[in-house]
């Protein structure tokens, strides 16, 4: 696996490790590609690092569209997998089924411009079943990784660290 272009792995304040611009991004440029190893929803792994890619949405880039018929886990096996959340990211993942080759293309895109010795960061959107508190430290934190989506669904515990309003 080699080191990913313009970017360092390096102590991160929000989260253990994280990924810092070594060179300057611009809004709407291709930051890096994601390689990993490819699950099924009924196999056991560690999906701490993994992209989900639900049956429903998977995008694919060829036709006829063969969608899978489980959710598909995209587990990040390079730099990639401390790329870390944030509720104000400066980054987008995108991740798409390819069905002739049995992999994921994933890809994270600059939101705004990126100044060199930024954190790269997106939003993780966990569900309400997954979610965790949120130490991301932006002005906008929702104070728990959840979908916005999700903020109903949440247990107890966990509403009371939301920072921002329920829907509805």
């Amino acid at each position: 696996m080699g080191r990913l272009e313009g970017l360092a792995v390096v102590r991160s304040r929000i989260h253990g490790y994280g990924i810092v611009a070594q060179r300057r991004f611009a809004a709407g440029e291709v930051i890096c590609f994601g390689d990993g190893v490819l699950w099924e929803d009924d196999e056991e792994f560690d999906d701490t690092y993994a992209l989900i890619l639900h049956s429903g949405d998977v995008r694919t880039g060829e036709a006829p569209d063969p969608r899978p018929q489980r959710d598909l886990f995209w587990d990040l096996a390079d730099q990639t997998r401390w790329l870390n959340h944030s509720c104000d990211p400066n980054s987008v993942v995108e991740a798409k089924w390819v069905p002739s080759q049995h992999t994921v293309d994933a890809w994270w895109t600059a939101r705004r411009d990126i100044e060199i010795g930024e954190e790269i960061t997106y939003d993780y959107a966990f569900s309400a079943a997954v979610a965790e508190p949120c130490y991301c430290g932006a002005a906008s934190c929702r104070g728990v990784i959840v979908d916005p989506e999700d903020i109903d669904k949440l247990p107890d515990d966990l509403r009371r660290r939301l920072t921002i309003k329920r829907a509805g």
